[in-house]
């Protein structure tokens, strides 16, 4: 065996135990078997890479070997391996500002019952210009029957987004802003944001369409017919629909005090009677205008549709239904109403109702007693030899109308159901009443638009959801009126108005409505989908199904209205529900989104931890020991690097002191600095703990960090560059917390940057000063802080080049904080700190990363750099392997091993295997390990036995000369490996290479740590790697 004349220490540490598991294991004794010999040179039961060690059990290929597990390399002689094989902020943000100056109402501020507030209001929205002028016509068009089933349809949808309205409206206290506030509390900014504006928007064209209407009346009362401006550009509708809304807001301004309400009502109820009195009560005279009273023979010709020109069912809904969407007019105004968690579902149900009854009534009605077409000529009457052979309704009564439809397929007669829109005019008792019921109509249903839009619109820009528009938040007066939102509003009017068409602007109000009532509806749905404990409504009639239902419902209504106008909608809709998210507004409403996703994580969670890992779906979980996220921002960027939305990490920070914990601190820390880690959009969890000392806070955090299978698998902490400098307890200490993560089962990663770590004590850059750091008030002044770091050394001054990067941070219970002036310039030591924390921020050049894989640790020292150079800023670096083999059998270990690479696909630029790694290291660089360790030495030989042993107790880290002696190979190794590293990989960007490993009760810490220190000392960026020793790779699909 060549490999004989090399045995080192390693080869007298026994015979290994084996892993239980029901897996066959190879036992490699190291006096028995010459597998392990084939190392590179030297006997040691540490495996190199194979690809048998990758095997499944049962594979075809090849036996599968086990590795050695890290208990039997790492566990003390004297201690049995484990039988199963392992171990184991205070500020308010804008929108909370801007909800507490909402919530302290003016003092004298008017607020409104349920009926005032929310029922009147509804009705008198809901009963608007269609009731009296378009009612009629859709009767004609879609016959009694469907006419029944548009109105019973649209109130199917309202009906169910009643429901949900009242379930959010109950469900905690509601604030102005109607719909736009329901959705946003309840979906969350996203949707909140693109509907309100949409919202608001339709509410500001509906005051168009209202206006528009009412100027139909007023044209054909007065007769008239011809252009008032020159050249016809502006017609007279245009003109009477401008006059009209600026008298309106006149109107609003000056003589409509709130109580007038109450008198629009009653005049629109006796307009509602009048037309159904005038119903019972025929006149000759009105016969020849259609109007023949109740009659069975009318009625069942109704009954039938009749869509003339390019009418259909759904165009007439489409015009028809703007007429329910004043349910949310009481809602729009939540801001003004006492208590609107019993005003708005009391109002707006019942408001529905009451609404649906006189609409059915009214389709009835007219179908029952007019006839579709009328001449309104007297004259046109049958003579007795004529009326056997006609068949229209209206010859029971002696008139022939059926010259209405003229040789062309075309109608040309004035009067009935599908000519006039006047019609309710004509029947009604005293036409006069009918006319101010259109007039109040209007006046109530625009005036109702014409609030809702600006208050919606004031409760948006109040939240800060679109920049730029704060200006209209801004209200006047002790109702908060907001008075630039009203001028808006009147722009938009103004601007439809033009149009001047009723059936134009009706289908484009219906989407928009739509698309409102199904996000509240799918609100509700959402929420008690989420199951959230917060989701508690005291408006128990409503079922998410029913919900759902009504959502889908309102989106296929949107589709069949008018497809192209509801694909704009959406669009819209998306459109700024994708902005809104990309902005990301500083808001907090406890959404049915966050409880969903909570309850996604929470279940999803629970599914993981019921699925045994799979070798492929394993990934570097890694806790990382940064202290304050800003204080080590290379050992941050660098993690970050190969575990964003790849793995999980957590920043972990162990707080010690003598001083009784501070656990509200720590929680109020721990909020901080999460959303510091978010602002600077690093995927990471911040996790503090308090403990007594630096091992202990580790051991908790490896036990207690993370959830189920989202937990840490990897230890990651920053090398101790100042050991030699204080107390060497601490170096105690930190070599524990490698002993204990391996012994947790982790694998564990030691990061060096020659330049430190450690750049909180740079107080210069305000964005690296941790919270202790500062002080209120305090502006020009760095901060020098008395404090013992994890090693207990005083921190030093600031004009002193420092290197502290003890792996976590550590903060003392007593801080003495003394400011001083800050320099015009930092040393050169600190600005060289500074840049380097920064180097793995940037996006690297063309480079490589060497990844030295001298020992087989499942796979994690190959998998990390895989990792980092699939990322966008690492993509120009490529791989180089470093391997360890026997100079005769070079070329046998390099195409060994790019085929184990090539089977992993993982792509390198080059393998290299080394052959002199157990080449004598020189003599100088042996001398420097020696003077290097010399403090540390026991040197037992000179002193008393029992001397001896005393000092070895008190001082555990302290290097006997039997372990010197018996670790001389393995120390001889570190140090002709950093030579290697030097020549080879002098250039590299990263350097990650295996860690040597030191056996717990035989190797004390000093020459560990002196390992540590020799291998990896004047090199580039070096990550020390090694694994848990279970597979991490796999070459099986």
């Amino acid at each position: 065996m060549s490999g004989l004349p090399f045995l080192n220490s390693d080869a007298l540490e026994g015979s290994l135990h084996s892993s239980t598991g029901g897996q066959h294991h190879y036992h490699y004794d190291t006096h028995t078997n010459t597998y392990y010999l084939r190392t590179f040179g030297h006997n040691t039961i540490d495996a190199v890479p194979n690809i048998d060690f990758y095997r499944q059990s049962a594979a075809p290929l090849g036996d599968k070997l086990i590795r050695p597990t890290l208990s039997e390399l790492h566990d003390e002689l004297d201690k049995e391996p484990f039988e199963d094989g392992f171990a184991n902020g205070d500020e308010l943000s804008p929108a909370e500002e801007a909800a507490a100056k909402e919530a302290a109402e003016p003092k004298g501020a008017v607020k409104f019952g349920w009926i005032k507030g929310v029922l009147v209001r509804c009705m008198l929205n809901i009963w608007g210009v269609m009731l009296f002028i378009r009612m009629s016509w859709i009767v004609g068009q879609a016959g009694i029957v469907l006419s029944c089933v548009i109105v019973l349809m649209a109130t199917v949808v309202t009906t169910i987004t009643g429901l949900s309205t009242s379930a959010i409206a109950t469900n905690g206290f509601v604030r102005g802003g109607g719909a736009y506030y329901l959705i946003s509390r309840s979906l969350g900014p996203e949707f909140g944001g693109s509907i309100g504006l949409i919202f608001a928007f339709a509410n500001a064209v509906a005051v168009a369409m209202y206006v528009v209407g009412f100027a139909e009346t007023v044209v054909e009362l007065l007769g008239v017919s011809h252009p008032i401006l020159p050249h016809g550009i502006i017609q007279d509708q245009h003109f009477l629909s401008l006059l009209f809304v600026t008298f309106f807001i006149l109107i609003k301004y000056l003589v409509f005090p709130q109580k007038a309400q109450i008198f629009l009502l009653v005049v629109l109820i006796t307009a509602i009677f009048n037309y159904f009195i005038g119903s019972f009560i025929p006149l000759k005279s009105k016969e020849s205008q259609g109007f023949f009273g109740y009659d069975s023979a009318i009625m069942m010709e109704n009954m039938g549709p009749d869509f003339r020109g390019t009418e259909s069912f759904f165009s007439v809904f489409a015009i028809f239904f703007p007429a329910a969407t004043g349910i949310l007019a009481g809602a729009n105004i939540s801001g003004d109403l006492s208590d609107p968690q019993l005003a708005i579902p009391r109002g707006t149900l019942l408001a529905i109702l009451i609404t649906g009854i006189v609409y059915l009534g009214v389709a009835i009605s007219t179908g029952s007693c007019i006839v579709r077409d009328a001449t309104g000529n007297g004259n046109d009457t049958l003579s007795t030899q004529f009326m056997a052979n006609c068949t229209d309704a209206a010859c029971k009564f002696g008139y022939d109308f059926s010259y209405c439809k003229g040789d062309d397929g075309h109608y040309n007669c004035r009067y009935g159901l599908q000519n006039d829109f006047q019609v309710m005019s004509i029947v009604s008792g005293f036409s006069p009443i009918i006319t101010a019921g259109i007039f109040s109509a209007t006046l109530s249903s625009a005036l109702a638009s014409l609030v809702s839009a600006p208050k919606v619109f004031q409760a948006l820009c109040k939240d800060n959801i679109y920049p730029g528009l704060e200006m209209f938040a801004k209200g006047y007066g002790k109702n908060n009126e907001p008075l630039r939102g009203y001028i808006l509003t009147f722009c938009i009017a103004l601007a439809f108005i033009l149009i001047a068409q009723l059936n134009i602007i009706a289908p484009i109000i219906s989407n928009f409505f739509l698309a409102s009532y199904a996000l509240i509806n799918f609100s509700v749905f959402h929420a008690s989908l989420a199951n959230s404990p917060g989701w508690r409504p005291s408006f128990k009639f409503y079922n998410m199904w029913v919900s759902l239902a009504g959502a889908v419902l309102c989106c296929v209504v949107m589709f069949v209205i008018n497809w192209w106008a509801a694909l704009m909608t959406n669009v819209i809709v998306m459109g700024l529900y994708i902005y809104v998210s990309y902005k990301k507004p500083d808001v907090n409403w406890g959404s049915s989104t966050q409880a969903l996703t909570y309850h996604q994580a929470l279940t999803h969670s629970l599914h993981l931890s019921s699925v045994e890992d799979h070798i492929k779906n394993f990934r570097p979980q890694c806790l990382v020991m940064t202290g304050y996220p800003n204080s080590r921002p290379a050992l941050l960027h660098l993690v970050h690097a190969f575990t964003k939305n790849v793995g999980l990490m957590i920043c972990g920070h162990v707080r010690t002191g003598s001083r009784r914990p501070n656990f509200k601190e720590l929680s109020n820390d721990q909020t901080r600095y999460q959303r510091w880690l978010l602002k600077n959009e690093t995927k990471a969890f911040y996790t503090p703990v308090f403990a007594d000392d630096m091992r202990q806070g580790t051991q908790y955090l490896l036990q207690a960090a993370g959830l189920g299978r989202l937990r840490p698998n990897t230890l990651v902490i920053g090398y101790k560059s100042d050991w030699r400098d204080g107390d060497m307890m601490n170096v105690e200490t930190y070599i524990h917390m490698i002993h204990d993560a391996f012994d947790f089962q982790y694998g564990s990663v030691v990061f060096r940057l020659k330049e430190g770590l450690d750049v909180s004590h740079i107080s210069e850059q305000d964005d690296l000063l941790s919270s202790q750091e500062k002080t209120s008030g305090m502006k020009d002044v760095v901060v020098s802080i008395d404090m013992k770091d994890s090693d207990g050394d005083s921190s030093k001054p600031l004009s002193k080049a420092t290197s502290v990067q003890n792996s976590p941070a550590m903060q003392k219970g007593q801080c003495l904080f003394t400011p001083v002036v800050v320099p015009q310039r930092l040393n050169v030591a600190d600005q060289r700190l500074l840049d380097a924390s920064q180097l793995f921020k940037r996006k690297q050049g063309k480079g490589t990363v060497d990844v030295w894989w001298l020992f087989d640790d499942g796979g994690l020292t190959l998998l990390i750099p895989y990792l980092l150079t699939n990322k966008k800023k690492w993509k120009d670096c490529k791989i180089r392997v470093f391997i360890g083999g026997k100079i005769n059998r070079i070329d046998h270990d390099r195409r060994a091993m790019a085929t184990l690479l090539s089977k992993f696909r993982i792509d390198f630029s080059d393998i290299n295997v080394l052959g002199d790694i157990n080449t004598k290291p020189k003599k100088e660089n042996v001398t420097a390990f020696e003077e290097m360790i010399e403090p540390y030495r026991l040197n037992e030989d000179d002193m008393e036995q029992d001397t001896a042993e005393a000092q070895k107790a008190s001082e555990p880290w302290r290097i006997t000369d039997n372990e010197l002696e018996l670790y001389r190979a393995k120390t001889n190794r570190q140090i002709r490996l950093n030579e290697l590293l030097k020549e080879h990989s002098s250039t590299a960007n990263l350097i990650v290479m295996s860690m040597p490993l030191a056996r717990k009760g035989a190797v004390s810490s000093a020459l560990y740590m002196s390992w540590l220190e020799t291998l990896s000392k004047d090199l580039p960026p070096l990550l020390l790697v090694r694994g848990n020793h279970q597979s991490v790779l796999t070459f099986y699909s």
